[in-house]
């Protein structure tokens, strides 16, 4: 299942529910590009050259197993409610 990402506010947190995923977990960029998200390099990649500013522009995670899909979109939804509720 692909998951689209639009804002991502608390990196680090999304990369311990990442680690907490039964699967892999993959980052697909709007160039094709697709990193393991379960590899600390890619993490560490991920974070420095595509979550600088909180912005991730056209890109997906995909994941095969239903557990991991909710636990991302969980996630994702949190973390923009948590980013809206702080800038009011």
């Amino acid at each position: 299942m692909r998951i689209k990402v639009e804002k991502v506010y608390e990196v680090e947190k999304l990369f311990e529910v990442i680690d907490s995923c039964n699967t892999n977990v993959e980052l697909v960029t709007g160039e094709g590009d697709c990193l393991n998200m379960k590899s600390k390099l890619s993490q560490y990649l991920s974070m420095t050259r595509m979550f600088a500013n909180g912005d991730v522009p056209q890109m997906e995670f995909v994941t095969n197993d239903e557990q991991d899909v909710k636990k991302l979109t969980d996630f994702l939804e949190n973390d923009a409610k948590r980013k809206q509720q702080g800038s009011t």
